[in-house]
């Protein structure tokens, strides 16, 4: 005498949603043919107490079934679908490279302008048609469209700062001819097409903000900025990097702390290396003149002390005569 797990457990108290067979289970072929079979045959209305919709096929292109008290997903809509990957797809340009300029244009909107190619650093040559006016009918929209949008936004400041407002017209009423997709007695109370009439709700005037509008709330953060070219990156000489070695800032007055400056760098920092000694022609000119006069006056006070001399040889000839 075999015995079956069902023969120990006590027997159901609750109705199962669907029908369950005890049969084995079936093969890829006779699954594909039940779940059709499942999907093609759905009860008419009153009759769906113990029927779920499981597949897309069950509504059509119609909504969700409110006889029906389980969570329902026509279409997809409400399903919360897995978290998808930042990942970008590859793509190729003209020549079969791939762009590497979608990353940089990543978190930024569609009309941001983004220079990531070196071609968006040369020089653009303009043509004639670019510098072109435009024609009278181009001036005379653009300038119908700017009255048209500065009387929009005068008039609803106009219409906020008065006292009584006006109730605001309702625009005219659209029919809609919905046809279902499933046909037959059992659908759509045996109608095979609908009107609808859709008119929009009219607002009444004296009626208070729903939003309180005055709260002032934390900005959001900014797009991030655009990405800047830079050359490719060169490893740094010696050379230049005694060059960008800029001597702190030494004063000539104040030692508060009382370090011991060496004199190169004391000079190096007050910058007298860097000025380049430049003399005036004139200092020349000036030495020559000068030492020119200091010669001229040492010959005429030669040639004074000369006849000085004569002179008193002569007196002292006349003395021994």
């Amino acid at each position: 005498m075999s015995i079956t797990l069902s023969s120990i457990l006590p027997r159901p108290t609750h109705k199962p949603p669907f029908p369950r067979t005890d049969a084995p289970i079936a093969s890829t072929t006779e699954k594909q043919s039940a779940v059709t079979a499942y999907s093609s045959t759905i009860p008419p209305y009153g009759q769906r107490e113990s029927w779920v919709p499981r597949l897309p096929t069950d509504f059509g292109d119609g909504g969700a079934f409110p006889e029906c008290h389980v969570a329902q997903y026509p279409l997809g809509m409400g399903d919360k679908k897995p978290s998808s990957s930042n990942a970008i797809a590859l793509q190729l340009d003209h020549e079969g490279k791939p762009k590497y300029d979608l990353i940089a244009r990543l978190g930024h909107s569609s009309d941001r302008i983004v220079h990531s190619k070196f071609t968006d650093t040369l020089e653009k040559t303009l043509e004639d048609d670019d510098l072109q006016k435009p024609d009278d009918d181009a001036v005379l929209e653009t300038t119908e469209k700017t009255r048209l949008a500065l009387e929009k936004i005068t008039s609803e400041k106009i219409a906020a700062a008065m006292p009584a407002k006006c109730a605001e017209r309702t625009g005219p009423a659209q029919y809609i001819r919905y046809t279902p997709s499933q046909q037959g007695a059992a659908y759509n109370s045996g109608a095979k097409q609908r009107i609808i009439r859709m008119v929009e709700v009219q607002r009444d005037p004296m009626e208070p903000p729903r939003f309180k509008t005055n709260k002032k709330i934390p900005r959001g953060p900014p797009s991030p900025p655009a990405p800047v070219l830079h050359s490719p990156s060169r490893k740094v000489t010696a050379k230049e990097q005694s060059a960008w070695k800029i001597p702190p800032c030494i004063s000539n007055w104040k030692n508060s702390k009382g370090f011991t400056i060496p004199l190169d760098k004391r000079l190096a920092a007050d910058g007298r290396g860097l000025q380049s000694v430049h003399i005036n022609e004139n200092f020349a000119k000036l030495a020559e003149s000068l030492y020119i006069a200091d010669r001229k006056a040492r010959e005429a006070v030669e040639m004074r002390a000369q006849l000085e001399r004569k002179v008193a040889s002569r007196k002292n000839e006349k003395r021994k005569i």
